[in-house]
Order: structure tokens, then C-alpha cells, then sequence
């Protein structure tokens, strides 16, 4: 049976995550800013970027919701598959 307990990401984590997208997003910002192209230009840039990171995110909480829907599904499995074999079995004898 899988012993899976979800664990909760530390505030150091989470911290270090949010502090890393934003130095990211800001020099993809000034990058594209600073860029010596025309506006339509910058702005086709821009726009892949805020597209990139907005697939990103979607594929990953797709994963995400995936792999907790799989894990749900199996344990679900098991619990059916014992609870047949109680009803066949009968009780065991301790």
C-alpha cells in the first residue's frame, strides 16, 4: 500500500520561489526593454513571455492534480480489492 503523506513546502522554500520569479521576470523585463529592437518587436517578445510562463504554471498543477487524482484512484483500488477479499476470506482469525 502506498504510505504516500503529502508535506507542505517551508516558508524558506516558498520564499526562495517567489523571490526567484521576480529577479527573473525582471530581467526578462529589462532585457526586452533595453532590447534595441522596434515596439511591435518588444512586444511579441513580451507577450511570449508572459504566454511561457503562464503554460508553465498550467502544465504544472495539470501534472499536479494528475498525480494526486492517480494516487486517489489506486488507494481507492486497494481498499476495494480488501474489502473483496474480506467478504470471500472472512475475517482472519488473530
Amino acid at each position: 500500500m502506498d504510505d504516500y503523506t503529502p508535506t507542505r513546502p517551508t516558508a524558506a522554500w516558498n520564499m526562495f520561489t517567489i523571490l526567484s520569479f521576480i529577479v527573473a521576470a525582471s530581467m526578462m523585463a529589462g532585457g526586452i526593454y533595453f532590447l534595441e529592437a522596434s515596439f511591435s518587436a518588444k512586444g511579441f517578445y513580451a507577450m511570449s513571455a508572459l504566454m511561457l510562463v503562464h503554460t508553465t504554471v498550467s502544465i504544472t498543477k495539470t501534472l499536479r492534480d494528475t498525480e494526486e487524482a492517480q494516487r486517489l484512484h489506486n488507494r481507492l483500488d486497494e481498499a476495494r480489492t480488501e474489502k473483496l477479499l474480506m467478504e470471500v476470506n472472512g475475517p482472519k482469525a488473530a
